[in-house]
C-alpha cells in the first residue's frame, strides 16, 4: 500500500492594512471573518459558510519595514514537524523560521522549496486534511510557479508523497503538469516567465467568474488575466490585491 501524501490544509495571509484586507477579500471571495485575540496579537480566521479554511494576520513591523509583500501562504500538514523540516533541508530547501508551537493549534516552520517557493510545514494538534474543494470560499487549486517544474516535482514527491497526474502541453509555455495527493488533482506546476521568484499561487472558489473578476476592480484590486477557460469547464482569473500580493479565483461561468 503506498504511503499516504501530505495534504493542504490552511491558507495565511500577512497584510500591512488587515482591516482593508479583511474588506477586499470578504467582498471579493465572500469570506466572513471571525477575530481571535492572542498573546500580543489578533489573528482573524476566514470562514467559508461556517466552515474555516485560513486566517489574516497584520505583517510583522520589520517586514514591513524591510518593504517585504509575503504571498498567500499554503500549510502543508506532515506527521511531525521537527523532522519534515531537517528532511526538507536535506533535500535543498531552506528553513525560515524553525519549528515552532502555536499553543492548542499544533507546530509549524516557515520554509522555502529549493528554488525559493515559500511555505509552511504543519503538524495540528488535529488532522485539519482537505485538500481541495468546489464549494464557494474554499480553495480549488495550488498553482507552483516555478524556475524548473521538473526538480520541484521532484523535490515535492520525495518530501510530501505527490505524484504525477495530467500533463498539459501548453505550446510554447511549454509543459503544465498537475500533481496528485491521495489520488485528487490537487495542483499544477509549470516554468512561470514571471517566476523570477517563485511562489505558490492559490485558487479560490467563486460562484461565478465574470461577478468575481468585477469585484475585483470594484475592490481596488487589479486582474492581472481576464477570465480564462481551464481544462474541466472551469473558469479562471488571476489577480493582485490592494497591496500587490497574488490570488485567483476559480468558477463557472453564466451561460
Amino acid at each position: 500500500m503506498a504511503e499516504k501524501g501530505s495534504s493542504f490544509v490552511w491558507y495565511e495571509l500577512m497584510s500591512a492594512d488587515v482591516a482593508a484586507a479583511k474588506a477586499f477579500y470578504g467582498k471579493v471571495v465572500g469570506w466572513q471573518v471571525q477575530d481571535m485575540p492572542m498573546p500580543g496579537m489578533t489573528y482573524t480566521l476566514l470562514l467559508a459558510d461556517n466552515a474555516q479554511v485560513g486566517g489574516l494576520m497584520a505583517l510583522p513591523q520589520e517586514l514591513r519595514a524591510a518593504g517585504m509583500k509575503p504571498p498567500w501562504a499554503a500549510y502543508i500538514e506532515v506527521a511531525d514537524c521537527d523532522s519534515a523540516a531537517a528532511k526538507l533541508q536535506r533535500l535543498g530547501g531552506k528553513v525560515h523560521m524553525p519549528p515552532t508551537d502555536i499553543p492548542n493549534i499544533g507546530r509549524f516552520a516557515a520554509v522555502a522549496d529549493p528554488q525559493g517557493a515559500s511555505f509552511n510545514l504543519f503538524k495540528p494538534q488535529q488532522s485539519g486534511e482537505r485538500n481541495v474543494s468546489t464549494a464557494p470560499g474554499q480553495v480549488s487549486w495550488h498553482e507552483l510557479h516555478a524556475k524548473d517544474w521538473t526538480q520541484a516535482f521532484d523535490f515535492y514527491r520525495e518530501m510530501f508523497g505527490w505524484q504525477k497526474g495530467d500533463a498539459v502541453d501548453m505550446g510554447p509555455m511549454g509543459t503544465y503538469q498537475v500533481f496528485t495527493i491521495n489520488g485528487i488533482a490537487s495542483g499544477g506546476m509549470f516554468n512561470s516567465p514571471s517566476a523570477a521568484s517563485p511562489y505558490w499561487l492559490m485558487y479560490f472558489n467563486v460562484s461565478e467568474i465574470d461577478s468575481g473578476a468585477k469585484r475585483i476592480a470594484e475592490a481596488g484590486g487589479k486582474v492581472m488575466m481576464e477570465p480564462q477557460q481551464v481544462p474541466g469547464g472551469s473558469w479562471i482569473v488571476q489577480a493582485a490585491d490592494p497591496e500587490g500580493i497574488f490570488f485567483a479565483l476559480s468558477g463557472p461561468r453564466k451561460k
